[in-house]
């Protein structure tokens, strides 16, 4: 197979004309099941956290930009060369060692979902501008882990293929884009978070590798989303390992019940967490909020 290699954005797929205009992008097909299922609010179920502005998503001219570009890397995990997006934030320096967020899409996206969703280098420029951040690169790989990668056809199929990622993203993502780049290579400068099923993946593979992440966001978990005893079976031997562990959903989302099992799951076994419910539903205003939150938190 192929070395690694960069490919510009011109190689990439176009995005649909509405993200390419800079209009909100459609929420995706995962988010009408949700609509269908019945909420029920306790307590404990409210905002921890107002929402992000509106600007911070808007590019500004008046400070220093990061680059975004496309990674192509060999995975052995699915045999073929696969390709992520990668955020480098201003002044990036190859001599010196970032802290890395991986950051996981929805059922129906790829690699481009995010950017589509929050766009992510006009927030992380903004919140690095203003201090509000810590320089860092951001990975947005394709969760799908199967040859035919694209969000195509019945989009449900491919539950398989993001159960498999979690190979691909621990023997071939995360060592990829280390042999790339500057990166700081502890558990504790590294962070996973998603959206929807990315939300699962996260839950499911940061969990069961804490040495590896230490920091953690699930945002509207989806149901592959294992259940809380298997994901922490040792909630006392976790802790110290856990820097940050956030788990938020909407209030009209009908998959709230997901984040709540574990919030109380998490809550009864004392494991410390942020739990964050907003008055939005299993859409991209929740998820673009959540990350422009938790990314502040993050390698403090």
């Amino acid at each position: 197979m192929r070395p690694v290699r960069l490919l510009t954005l011109l190689t990439l797929l176009p995005l649909s004309a509405a993200a390419e205009e800079g209009k909100p992008a459609s929420p995706p097909p995962a988010a009408k099941t949700a609509r269908t299922r019945p909420i029920v609010l306790g307590p404990d179920d409210k905002p921890a956290y107002g929402e992000a502005p509106a600007s911070i998503f808007q590019r500004q001219e008046n400070i220093p930009h990061g680059k975004l570009e496309i990674l192509e890397y060999a995975s052995k995990t699915v045999g073929t060369n696969r390709r992520l997006k990668v955020y480098t934030p201003p002044g990036y320096a190859q001599d010196r060692r970032y802290p890395v967020l991986y950051l996981l899409h929805g059922i129906g996206g790829d690699e481009g979902e995010w950017q589509r969703f929050a766009k992510v280098d006009a927030l992380l420029d903004n919140l690095i501008a203003a201090g509000k951040a810590r320089p860092m690169i951001v990975v947005m790989p394709n969760g799908r882990a199967r040859p035919d990668d694209r969000a195509t056809g019945d989009i449900y199929s491919a539950a398989p293929a993001f159960a498999n990622f979690e190979r691909d993203l621990l023997d071939d993502v995360i060592p990829a884009v280390e042999r790339h780049y500057g990166v700081d290579a502890r558990p504790e400068q590294r962070a996973l978070a998603g959206l929807s099923m990315g939300g699962g993946q996260t839950f499911n593979f940061g969990l069961s590798h804490l040495g590896t992440f230490a920091w953690i966001g699930g945002f509207s978990a989806a149901p592959n989303t294992k259940p809380p005893a298997t994901l922490l079976p040792e909630p006392a031997k976790a802790k110290p390992q856990l820097k940050l562990l956030w788990v938020s959903c909407g209030n009209r989302d009908g998959l709230l019940g997901i984040s709540q099992g574990l919030h109380a799951y998490l809550k009864e076994k004392e494991v410390p967490h942020i739990w964050h419910v907003d008055g939005n539903g299993h859409d991209p205003a929740h998820w673009r909020s959540a990350l422009y939150w938790f990314s502040q938190q993050l390698f403090r």
